[in-house]
C-alpha cells in the first residue's frame, strides 16, 4: 500500500515508471541472450553429434541420399548463382575500371576482379544464395517434420534423426558450396572480362595475364576454406532451427526466417575473421 501511494505522486511516479521500464528492458535482453545461448549450444552439440556419426555415411544408402541431396542443391541454386555471379563481376569490373581509367591504369582491372571474386565475393554471394534457397528450405522441411511428430516417430523406431536426416544434409551442403563457389568465381571473372574488353578497351590476354599473375595460392585457399565453413554453417543453422521448431505452420515459417537471418550474420562475421586470420 505504501508503494502505491509513493509512486502515485508526481516525480516519484515518473521515477518508478522509469525503473519499471528499464527492468522490463533488461529482463527482455536477458531472455534473448539466454535463448541465443541455448540455441547456439544446441547447434554445436548437433554438429558434434553429426561428426560422431560421420562413419555411418559410408553405407550405400547414406551415400545415395547424400548424392541425391547434392544434385538437388546444385540444380536448385545453379541458375541463380550464375546470374548473380555474372552481374557481380560486371559491376565490379565497371566500377573499378572507370576509377582506374581516370588514372590511366585500367590494365590492372584483371587482378582486382580475380582476387575479389576468388577470395571474397565468390564465397560470400554463394553463401547468401544457398542460405536463402537451401538453408531456409532445410529449416522448413525439418520444422514440418518436427511439428507433425515425424522426428519423434523416428526416435520411437530407434532410428537416429541425426544419422538419418542431419548427416546427409550437412555433408551434401558442405560439398556443394565449394563447387558453386568455384563456378561463381569463374563466371564472375568472365563477366568482368567482357566489360573490360567491350567498355574499357582492355584486351582478353592482358586481363587474363594480369589476373593470373596477381592471384596467389593463398587467395584460392582462402576462398575455398571460406566456402567449406559457410557450407557447414548454413546446414547446421538450418537443421538447428528446424529441429527447434514449435507452434505448427506459423512456427515453421518463423524457423525458416530465423535460419536466414542468423546465417547471414554468421557468414558476414566469420568471413571477416577468416580473412583477418589468413592475411595478417
Amino acid at each position: 500500500m505504501r508503494r502505491t501511494e509513493t509512486c502515485g505522486s508526481g516525480r516519484v511516479a515518473h521515477r518508478c515508471g522509469g525503473w519499471s521500464e528499464m527492468s522490463g528492458w533488461i529482463s527482455g535482453l536477458g531472455a534473448f541472450l539466454g535463448r541465443s545461448a541455448e540455441t547456439t549450444g544446441y547447434g554445436l552439440v548437433l554438429l558434434g553429434r553429426t561428426l560422431f556419426h560421420l562413419p555411418h555415411l559410408l553405407t550405400r544408402r547414406r551415400i545415395r541420399d547424400t548424392l541425391d541431396l547434392c544434385y538437388t542443391y546444385c540444380t536448385g541454386s545453379f541458375t541463380v548463382t550464375a546470374v548473380v555471379a555474372l552481374f557481380t563481376g560486371m559491376i565490379l569490373a565497371l566500377n573499378s575500371g572507370l576509377s582506374l581509367q581516370e588514372l590511366g591504369q585500367e590494365a590492372l582491372i584483371g587482378r582486382i576482379v580475380a582476387v575479389s571474386l576468388i577470395r571474397e565475393m565468390g564465397p560470400f554471394m554463394t553463401a547468401l544464395i544457398l542460405t536463402a534457397s537451401i538453408g531456409s528450405g532445410i529449416a522448413a522441411e525439418l520444422g514440418t517434420m518436427k511439428v507433425s511428430e515425424e522426428i519423434d516417430a523416428l526416435r520411437i523406431m530407434s532410428i537416429s534423426p541425426v544419422r538419418f536426416l542431419i548427416l546427409p544434409r550437412i555433408v551434401a551442403l558442405t560439398l556443394v558450396t565449394p563447387v558453386l563457389t568455384i563456378f561463381a568465381g569463374l563466371i564472375g571473372i568472365l563477366g568482368g572480362m567482357f566489360v573490360a574488353y567491350f567498355q574499357l578497351g582492355v584486351g582478353w590476354m592482358a586481363f587474363q595475364n594480369d589476373g593470373l599473375e596477381f592471384l596467389t595460392q593463398k587467395d584460392v585457399f582462402t576462398g575455398l576454406f571460406k566456402s567449406v565453413v559457410f557450407g557447414v554453417t548454413i546446414a547446421t543453422v538450418g537443421c538447428t532451427q528446424g529441429l527447434l521448431t514449435r507452434g505448427g505452420a506459423t512456427g515453421v515459417g518463423q524457423a525458416a526466417r530465423r535460419a536466414v537471418v542468423v546465417t547471414f550474420l554468421l557468414v558476414i562475421i566469420m568471413g571477416y575473421y577468416i580473412t583477418w586470420a589468413v592475411l595478417t
